[in-house]
């Protein structure tokens, strides 16, 4: 099951994401984690990083077109080994082992491409491979983002918040929040 889980990819407008975690630019991958927005990671050394990618279910989102002219370059392929870093926008990262659980961590899409609906059309692609998986028990996620992220993954993926302290006008909150959604396999699914 995990090998055609990480060779999937889905194109729309002059995007593409890919499960193809090969294909992601470690160097830039370190630069979106050494930005200040990214508050819940750091840099890693390159071989402990490519390590940290292919032992996971990543999601690799790229811009495939010319700015200029909203065109699809024809010369765009991920099969491509000297691909532009300047191509990988965004990221999000599955920890899983295929079947029962999944941990999504490293969700981050570069600031310029932000509410273009990328960050929607990711998680839908990774809702889709999870939903894929008939033993899936749950897929979780730990934020502290409450103001975004908390309202995002609810809406997105249908997950509910299982520990954490909701502010009391619903807005915020406190410290962490641990946001789950059961899967087919869970004892209580009832999708």
């Amino acid at each position: 099951m995990a090998s055609r889980l990480q060779h999937r990819t889905w194109p729309k407008e002059n995007y593409l994401i890919s499960t193809d975690s090969s294909k992601i630019p470690i160097p830039k991958l370190n630069a979106f984690f050494a930005s200040k927005d990214v508050y819940w990671a750091t840099p890693l050394p390159e071989e402990i990083m490519k390590e940290a990618l292919e032992n996971s279910l990543c999601f690799g989102l790229y811009e495939t077109g010319n700015r200029t002219t909203g065109r699809i370059d024809p010369t765009f392929a991920l099969a491509t080994s000297d691909m532009s870093t300047d191509n990988f926008i965004g990221v999000a990262r599955c920890v899983t082992d295929f079947t029962t659980f999944v941990y999504l961590t490293d969700v981050y899409i570069e600031p310029t491409y932000q509410g273009k609906g990328l960050g929607s059309w990711l998680m839908k692609c990774v809702q889709e491979v999870t939903e894929s998986m008939p033993y899936l028990r749950r897929s979780a996620l730990v934020t502290s983002d409450w103001k975004r992220s908390v309202p995002f993954y609810e809406k997105i993926l249908g997950m509910e918040i299982v520990e954490g302290k909701r502010g009391k006008d619903e807005v915020g909150g406190e410290g962490l929040a641990v946001l789950m959604r059961k899967g087919k396999g869970h004892l209580d699914f009832a999708g």
